[in-house]
């Protein structure tokens, strides 16, 4: 991704938490705003990355530091001893401390248009709960582990899912149950990606899947936010 042209600012929860996050301007009036939401890795290259992307596709994007209720600052890479770490971190967030946070970021972008949110891995996760529970505009899950144990909750935006078909993680059972439970969201599955898929410093990258995912995410995003 090269050099990341964002700045880092400061913002506070509803609880009181003080956090940071990665902020991402586009070069123009913003078509709208989006929230990034992490994996278990925290606010790293990659997810500043992603962040860079949307915003040179028009959107005010930011990420919030969702670990930095345990420990500010941190970033992860992908090895074994990082997603132990990661996984440990996110151990000790609650759902509802993570919502804060983001609906904080949601506020941060509200005078930039409607306000989107886009998640992977657990971010997948966290953004179908913004989706039932904190009211954007549209919302997009990479990988969402743990959608299939929130399946009922009713969203109150469009949704896009997008899961690989070997992820080791997620079984496509539950992804059927997903899809049951949910009619009206738009699934999608991809033949020989597995968890992280779009995630070009992880081992599972698939480029093909990533860039499809990416052609749909986008085009969802700009008939939902403009």
């Amino acid at each position: 991704m090269g050099e990341h042209s964002g700045e880092t600012v400061k913002l506070a929860s509803n609880d009181g938490h003080s956090f940071d996050a990665y902020v991402a301007r586009p070069a123009e009036q913003p078509r709208a705003g989006l929230v990034i939401i992490q994996e278990i890795f925290g606010v790293n290259p990659h997810i500043r990355g992603v962040a860079d992307s949307y915003a040179a596709e028009g959107y005010l994007a930011i990420a919030p530091a969702l670990f930095d209720r345990v420990e500010p600052g941190i970033e992860l890479g992908y090895d074994k001893d990082d997603v132990t770490e990661g996984r440990a971190i996110r151990g000790k967030i609650s759902y509802d401390a993570a919502l804060a946070d983001i609906s904080a970021a949601m506020g941060f972008l509200a005078g930039a248009g409607k306000v989107g949110v886009v998640g992977y891995c657990w971010g997948g996760s966290l953004a179908w709960l913004a989706a039932t529970r904190l009211n954007p505009a549209a919302a997009v899950c990479y990988y969402g582990g743990n959608i299939h144990e929130f399946r009922n909750e009713q969203p109150s935006c469009p949704v896009m899912l997008h899961f690989g078909e070997d992820d080791g993680g997620i079984p496509m059972d539950q992804v059927k149950a997903v899809a049951e439970a949910q009619p009206e969201a738009e699934l999608f599955t991809y033949p020989g990606a597995g968890h992280g898929f779009n995630c070009e410093m992880r081992g599972s990258y698939h480029p093909e899947s990533a860039g499809i995912a990416l052609e749909r995410t986008l085009a969802f995003l700009h008939r939902t936010l403009g």
